[in-house]
């Protein structure tokens, strides 16, 4: 079963940093107790070369996730990751929600299509944003061949939080700061300049993001196009549709453990976390890392493209 675990090696347990062993050491926000909110400015950051980054942009994913979708930090109870006992109640929850976020998004976005008003983004080189991977698809794009094994991050079933503790299966992997810091140091992987002409991507889905474990709730207003690289490199957009605001996304799958970390393009935190087969699936939960050091459990639900107007 080791191959199967993330991290596996001495004692199967996911607890080492992904990759370089320094990249807690080099990284903005990597290592406890020392989380800036911020990246550094400077040509080194990557900013100008990215798409829809610059003045005017507004508030980013960790602004929308907190006045968006109820600023439930102050609860944790409600909202971290912790074991769910009736998981087939949370499967049918979840089965729920989709369906109820796919009739919102149809009745209240008829034409929710950022990627294409954007033209800038015509570098990334995706005619069909909206497309989703599957795990064969994704193990072909990698190389890893049909035999690769998947590993699975269920939040709330297989990885969940008990007290500051963070556990796969029955066995303590790190605990909750580390465990952070390894997604900050997945997204901080990838790199600091991208020339997306140099790569090709293959898209993984437009998301709905909303809270997890709950059959019904609003309509959401947040929403994440994403794509990957051959190297791994996740990137793509974030739109809050509330108040318009457009962004890009940056981040990293670590081929070794299969986690995948991105956040919004020169910010540090929030840091938004799931496993990569998650990302073929119609709904999946993520890990939402907060500056403070607050851990957060919500729901991506995939979407189906929107009918042509017209």
């Amino acid at each position: 079963m080791a191959g199967n675990r993330p991290g596996a090696g001495a004692g199967n347990r996911p607890s080492q940093l992904p990759a370089d062993g320094n990249l807690a050491g080099n990284r903005p926000g990597a290592g406890t107790g020392n989380r800036p909110s911020q990246l550094p400015s400077g040509p080194g950051n990557g900013i100008a070369n990215r798409p829809g980054v610059g003045a005017g942009i507004g508030a980013g994913i960790g602004a929308g996730i907190g006045s968006n979708l109820g600023d439930r930090r102050g609860n944790l109870s409600d909202n971290r990751a912790n074991r769910v006992e009736n998981r087939q109640q949370l499967q049918g929850n979840r089965q729920q929600r989709r369906d109820e976020i796919r009739d919102q998004v149809r009745d209240n976005y008829p034409r929710l299509d950022f990627w294409q008003d954007h033209p800038g983004w015509a570098a990334w080189r995706l005619t069909a944003p909206w497309r989703w991977a599957t795990w064969a698809g994704l193990g072909s794009w990698f190389g890893w061949g049909a035999g690769y094994a998947e590993t699975t991050y269920a939040y709330g079933d297989n990885v969940y939080y008990t007290d500051d503790q963070v556990y796969y299966g029955d066995q303590p992997v790190a605990t909750a700061d580390e465990y952070a810091d390894q997604a900050v140091a997945i997204a901080a992987a990838a790199p600091d300049e991208l020339n997306a002409q140099n790569y090709e991507w293959m898209p993984l889905g437009v998301f709905a993001v909303s809270q997890d474990k709950e059959a019904s709730g609003a309509t959401p207003t947040l929403f994440m196009q994403l794509a990957v690289s051959k190297e791994g490199i996740i990137s793509g957009t974030f739109k809050n549709e509330a108040t318009g605001a457009l962004q890009t996304l940056e981040g990293m799958v670590d081929k070794k453990t299969q986690r995948v970390a991105w956040c919004v393009q020169g910010q540090s935190w929030p840091i938004i976390e799931t496993g990569l087969s998650n990302l073929t699936q119609d709904t999946t939960p993520v890990l939402v890392h907060f500056a403070d050091g607050q851990t957060q459990q919500w729901l991506l639900v995939r979407l189906p493209e929107p009918a042509k107007q017209g």
